[in-house]
């Protein structure tokens, strides 16, 4: 791994790498210096069951027709990451009801049992952890066997019910190709594992209303319990060229009712997928459960579209069941984003046990469907993030799950390292295929930085245009990673330090057109770290 500053007289102050037992790795990065603000570019056995208080006819889920998992060693897939959530092999995309329950915590995600690409049939895989790292499969939870989701299960969530146990709303694509919502309850709530799952017979619950198409109407959030008793939920949606969160709501989690009116609507966005709704305090890193509505939170309302995760941060009404955001969606690369790298279909949930709300991505991935094919697996979650407000109330800060630490092996320290203009180091000991890198930079001088107004550019097109080849006055400077002795392939992790409006912005980037089994093909292929 090669060190690079391009800046005279710049000082790494410290350098760690810790190298991880498991072969596992991600990169964290910080730079010191006051008044800097991070620009983040960076089939069927019928039944009558008592489950949650609910009394229902249910069905098996019918997932043993499917295909199960069969374990591949890493040794067999090159370039597979060890870190990252995956399944042994196959496709993967959303990351769907994760939840923590009996001491268990769940990761249910969107999985093709029977190839590399996306599939026609798409199910609910399931694992579990004790810690969020380390990961056991399950047999698959929800799989297409009746006329409601016979053409796939798509996206949802859980939610746990108080006193009574979790409850799964997902989307089911059924016999006329047609979106509508369904419930699934565990058959066993003794069983931490929540190894299997019962549909309600009386799916589905929620079918497109008038105005919305068949295919514009998907993936419900964790619901929430409002002010008066009654659940809601938020389904993403577009109707009459708006996408938006349309909104259900319940007395008993069995029959819901839409709202006249969606809870935000917008004509400055596509369709919405894979919409998140949820409180986060503004006085405290400590998460909060969906439920909560006091004056001490604010509200995010997430929304997928144009293959990006954009948020907003605002003001729930639960009198008026209106959302009212601080500042609107645009349509533009103004729009807050969780992340400008690989980063999709995301999914929150609260975990009680630490009081921290969790963030889970899907990194999809660049290759051609041959090489998916060949490899015989594509996609992976994100590592785990820890969310929640900025002290300014603008913005959302994440950072990786203290939990990642249980990974780490031998360390290789380096403190007070100078480094002059162009000069490269290479730090030497790091013998693992995959290390966990912290670095700090300290810049003495920061009078020279260029002038950037951050609400007239794109970041991420910035970090295309000017890529680690242009020199600009302070920075490119950062790591060379996965680099050859002769530095003919590397991928740059790069910083750039502007002068803002306010202080100053460092802009983070990441530049693979040196790495030849990245296509640069994909306009994501030049883009920043998963950070803010």
């Amino acid at each position: 791994m090669t060190l690079v500053l391009k800046r005279q007289e710049n000082i790494v102050s410290s350098l760690q790498f810790p190298q991880l037992s498991s072969r596992k790795a991600i990169c964290f990065f910080s730079l010191r210096r006051a008044n800097m603000e991070i620009l983040a570019v960076l089939v069927g056995l019928f039944c009558v069951l008592q489950s949650n208080g609910i009394e229902v006819e249910a069905l098996e889920n019918g997932c043993q027709n499917f295909q199960s998992h069969t374990v591949m060693l890493q040794e067999q897939q090159s370039y597979r990451s060890s870190f990252h959530f995956q399944p042994p092999k196959n496709w993967l995309n959303d990351p769907n009801g994760p939840m923590w329950y009996k001491g268990v915590y769940h990761l249910f995600y969107q999985y093709n049992p029977y190839g590399a690409l996306f599939g026609d049939v798409m199910i609910w895989a399931h694992s579990v952890s004790h810690d969020l790292i380390n990961w056991i499969h399950l047999n698959h939870a929800l799989c297409p066997t009746e006329p409601y989701d016979i053409n796939s299960c798509w996206s949802g969530s859980a939610t746990t019910l108080p006193g009574k146990g979790p409850v799964i709303l997902y989307t089911g694509i059924d016999a006329n190709h047609c979106q509508v919502q369904n419930m699934a309850l565990p058959k066993n709530l003794s069983d931490p594992l929540l190894e299997e799952w019962i549909k309600f017979a009386q799916n589905p619950i929620m079918t497109p209303p008038d105005g919305v198409e068949g295919n514009n109407f998907r993936d419900p959030t964790t619901a929430w319990l409002s002010h008066d008793g009654k659940w809601s939920v938020i389904i993403g949606g577009w109707s009459n060229n708006q996408g938006m969160a349309i909104l259900y709501r319940s007395e008993d989690f069995v029959n819901w009712t839409k709202n006249q009116d969606p809870l935000y609507s917008t004509e400055r966005t596509g369709m919405w997928e894979c919409p998140d709704f949820y409180p986060v305090s503004v006085n405290s890193t400590d998460g909060v459960d969906t439920s909560v509505l006091n004056e001490g939170v604010k509200h995010v309302m997430k929304a997928g579209f144009n293959s990006h995760d954009y948020y907003m941060i605002g003001t729930y009404v639960p009198e008026m069941e209106k959302y009212i955001p601080d500042n609107d969606f645009t349509g533009t690369s103004m729009d807050l984003r969780y992340d400008h790298g690989k980063f999709y279909a995301s999914k929150t949930f609260f975990d009680s046990v630490k009081n921290r709300r969790i963030l889970w991505g899907w990194v999809n991935e660049s290759d051609s469907r041959e090489d998916d094919m060949e490899k015989g697996w594509s996609g992976l979650q994100s590592i785990p993030r820890h969310i929640w407000l900025d002290r300014s109330g603008k913005q959302l800060v994440q950072w990786p799950i203290e939990e990642i630490s249980k990974l780490h092996g031998k360390k290789v320290s380096l403190f007070h390292k100078k480094l002059d203009s162009g000069s490269i180091f290479e730090v030497q000991g790091i013998t693992a295929s995959q290390a966990d890198v912290e670095v700090v930079f300290e810049l003495p001088e920061l009078q020279e930085a260029e002038f950037l107004n951050p609400t007239a550019v794109d970041p991420q097109l910035l970090c295309t245009d000017a890529n680690a080849s242009i020199k600009g006055r302070l920075g490119p400077f950062g790591l060379l990673t996965l680099a050859t002795k002769d530095l003919t392939e590397q991928t740059a992790i790069f910083f750039r330090i502007f002068k803002g409006l306010k202080g100053y912005l460092v802009l983070m980037c990441s530049d693979p057109s040196r790495f030849s089994l990245v296509s640069l093909t994909d306009p994501n292929g030049i883009e920043a770290l998963n950070i803010k």
